[in-house]
């Protein structure tokens, strides 16, 4: 019972948290419009056939069955009249100036960075719940390229290419959106930092980048199931993950990951017990069930400390920018990243994540939310036709010109790249969200994070090990 009345309340929250910001998108547009003395026939939230819907004054108010965004119907912002031939008995409509449409326009993207301030405000009064996860090196074998250079155990991983990392999570992002395969890599040692040239690794048929270098606070063994390899091999309970076929392993989902890889073949497994280091050979199993393979263990649950107060609203803006621009940075030069679009999240992955941090703690529910909204306000002023920014640059030309864009070249222009923009976005969905990779990895999410424990502290930096 206690199972269904948690789903019931992740999926409630999830719903309704990416309502309020698809919602918040559409007021914007819907009550600069109204201002703007425009014709307003309907404000839907939601895509495809209608749930529900009502009618107040002149505007038709809905909700549709498919949550991946929504809509204000504005007649004289685009017609369909090109692709439909004008109606019989349609109303005339007054034209509207050029900064008419740019202000509708911006007001959906504008109040999305107005709601994502607001919910930074709270986040910093709250707290924010951080991953304990730092930085530090792990084991290094002084006969490698890493412990030539004078690296060793201990040694805490404070910058990659200038930019500050506090966790393995970081690490992993500015590693694998690094356009380079040498990285100028800042490592402390009792308070004095060093920048070393480190090269990075990939595997045979995997392009993401990882350092040779394995995190000192990595995955540890929970469980051992009964009759499965893990037991065989010899794994107990409070092992601690260093590296698995040959690649240091700094999370759950990566291990998970690269055991799936394994394809059934006997690999290696490098762990600490009792503080000295061992290496079990196990071979992974088929898991039916799950649709994966499988050593047959269960992770120690994930801890998180409360950072109080929380990053100032300015900090988790610019954060958030600054992982866009990397993204944007790492799609561009994916040649060099190995970064493509089945990497990015659809609407099915961002519910997903979304869910995953509801499940944890609001208050990651509630920093996803920045995330989510920033993300919607650059998107949307993109100069994309069926966008918000191809509205600007239209209303742009009309306003320089002194003539408007034509309604055919509007509306032929809008229907093709919504086309696109829909085939992309199944692209995403089908290659990257419902990939059996992707699956795996959500679904060890959901598990782990049901299990994550969150620790109220006024500390806001983790313990150093």
């Amino acid at each position: 019972m206690d199972t269904i009345l948690t789903w019931i309340y992740v999926i409630v929250a999830v719903l309704l948290l990416f309502g309020a910001a698809i919602f918040v998108h559409e007021w914007g547009h819907y009550i600069v419009a109204l201002k703007r003395g425009l014709k307003v026939e309907e404000f839907a939230i939601g895509m495809g056939p209608k749930l529900y819907s009502w009618k107040r004054g002149d505007v038709l108010w809905s909700i549709r069955a498919i949550p991946a965004g929504g809509f204000v119907k504005l007649p004289q912002m685009i017609t369909s009249e090109a692709l439909e031939g004008k109606q019989e008995g349609e109303e005339e409509l007054p034209p509207i100036s050029p900064l008419s449409k740019i202000l509708v326009a911006l007001a959906g993207p504008f109040m999305n960075v107005v709601f994502a301030f607001v919910i930074a405000s709270v986040i910093y009064f709250v707290g924010l719940p951080v991953l304990v996860n730092p930085s530090f090196i792990g084991p290094v074998d002084p006969a490698s390229e890493e412990g030539v250079l004078g690296i060793s155990e201990g040694d805490e991983i404070v910058a990659i290419n200038g930019t500050p990392v506090n966790s393995w999570q970081e690490i992993s992002v500015e590693v694998v959106t690094s356009t380079t395969n040498v990285l100028n890599v800042s490592i402390a040692r009792g308070g004095v930092a060093e920048v070393y040239q480190l090269n990075t690794h990939t595997r045979e048929g995997e392009n993401l980048k990882w350092l040779d270098l394995p995190p000192r606070q990595a995955p540890v063994v929970g469980i051992i199931e009964s009759g499965k390899p893990a037991e065989a091999a010899g794994f107990k309970e409070g092992d601690r993950f260093i590296s698995f076929s040959g690649v240091p392993v700094y999370s759950q989902e990566r291990l998970i990951e690269l055991v799936n890889d394994s394809n059934g073949m006997e690999s290696e497994a490098v762990i600490v017990r009792d503080g000295a280091e061992m290496v079990l050979k196990v071979t992974p199993f088929y898991d039916a069930e799950n649709k994966r393979g499988r050593i047959g263990i269960g992770f120690s649950v994930g801890i998180y400390r409360v950072q109080q107060p929380g990053p100032s609203p300015i900090a988790q803006v610019d954060r958030v920018m600054a992982m866009m621009g990397k993204t944007f940075s790492a799609l561009y030069h994916s040649e060099k990243t190995g970064i493509g679009a089945k990497d990015l999240a659809g609407p099915v992955g961002i519910l997903g994540m979304l869910a995953n941090q509801v499940m944890i703690d609001y208050r990651l529910a509630l920093s996803f939310m920045v995330l989510l909204n920033i993300n919607l306000a650059i998107l949307n002023l993109l100069p994309i036709p069926v966008l918000d920014g191809g509205h600007i640059m239209m209303s742009l030309y009309e306003a320089i010109f002194r003539r408007p864009v034509s309604i055919k070249f509007q509306e032929y222009a809008t229907g093709i790249f919504a086309v696109l923009l829909i085939g992309f976005m199944l692209y995403v969905t089908v290659f990257g969200d419902l990939s059996s990779k992707r699956r795996d990895m959500m679904k060890s999410m959901f598990k782990h994070g049901s299990q994550a424990e969150v620790i109220e502290s006024s500390n806001p930096t983790p313990a150093q090990p």
